[in-house]
């Protein structure tokens, strides 16, 4: 299973969620450095990185979303928020 080879490498559904958001500014950037640096291209050559780049978003917020699962699962998602509480109780 996939999620759980990204799980056992690491990779947390926090980690699919940060590239989410980083891929929909990296579609902006995309966007307006074609649109900067190619001129000569026109607006649809800049559309067109800016939704290559864009699409990524929801694979990774999928990702995220399948990983929660996963996490909710194996018992770490829920071990970490509890970990979280003890620490906010005992500071």
């Amino acid at each position: 299973m996939i999620i759980k080879s990204m799980h056992d490498m690491g990779i947390r559904s926090e980690h699919a969620y940060l590239a989410g958001m980083a891929s929909i500014g990296l579609s902006v950037a995309a966007w307006a450095t074609s649109l900067r640096l190619e001129p000569g291209l026109g607006l649809a050559r800049a559309d067109r990185w800016g939704l290559f780049v864009g699409e990524w978003a929801p694979t990774f917020f999928g990702l995220g979303l399948a990983l929660s699962h996963y996490e909710q699962q194996d018992g770490t998602l829920t071990a970490t928020v509890h970990e979280i509480r003890e620490q906010h109780k005992a500071g």
